[in-house]
C-alpha cells in the first residue's frame, strides 16, 4: 500500500473533525506538527484563579488552567466557550484578544509540541459545584480557587506562573 492510500484510509477513519478526532488519530497528528490551544485564565473580583486538577499519561498530575485544543474550522472563542462548558460545567465570556501566546515544546512526542493563547476570561455563572475539589488529592476533572500559583501546577503551564 503506497503512502496515499495509507492517508485516505486515516481520512476515511475521521467522521467529522469538527467534532474532534479519533483518538489514535489525534495522537499522531501531535507527533508531527505543533498544537494550538486556548487557555482560560478565569479569576474573581478577589484575584483568586480558577484552576482543574489533571493527571494523565502526557503531563503528570498538577492543577492547569482549564483549556483544549482548537478543532478544525472552529473558532478561539468557540473553543473557549466550548472547554468552560465541558471542563466546569458554566458559561463565560472573554476577551477579544490573548493575553499571552506563548509555545512550549517538551520532551516527549506525542502531544509535544503546542502554541497556546491564555485569554482572560469572565465566568457567567458559578462552575458546576459538583466537580469542586474538597480533598487532597482532587481527582482528575475537578476544579479549585487559588490565591497563588500552586507548586504543583503542570511544568508545561509554567509560563501562565506570573498571572496566577
Amino acid at each position: 500500500m503506497d503512502l496515499r492510500a495509507h492517508l485516505l484510509a486515516v481520512e476515511s477513519a475521521v467522521d467529522d473533525p469538527r467534532k474532534g478526532l479519533p483518538q489514535d488519530v489525534f495522537l499522531f497528528v501531535s507527533r508531527i506538527t505543533p498544537l494550538v490551544n486556548v487557555d482560560l485564565l478565569i479569576q474573581d473580583d478577589s484575584g483568586r484563579t480558577l484552576l482543574t486538577w489533571r493527571d494523565d499519561a502526557f503531563f503528570g498530575a498538577g492543577w492547569h488552567v482549564p483549556g483544549g485544543i482548537i478543532r478544525f474550522k472552529e473558532s478561539a472563542h468557540d473553543r473557549i466557550r466550548a472547554c468552560a462548558r465541558e471542563e466546569l460545567d458554566a458559561d463565560v465570556s472573554s476577551e477579544d484578544a490573548p493575553l499571552l501566546m506563548s509555545e512550549t515544546i517538551l520532551g516527549q512526542d506525542t502531544r509535544g509540541h503546542h502554541v497556546s493563547l491564555l485569554f482572560r476570561c469572565r465566568l457567567l455563572g458559578p462552575p458546576a459545584g459538583a466537580r469542586q475539589a474538597a480533598s487532597d488529592p482532587p481527582s482528575s476533572g475537578q476544579w479549585r480557587w487559588h490565591d497563588r500559583c500552586p507548586p504543583d501546577l503542570i511544568e508545561s503551564q509554567r509560563q501562565y506562573a506570573p498571572f496566577l
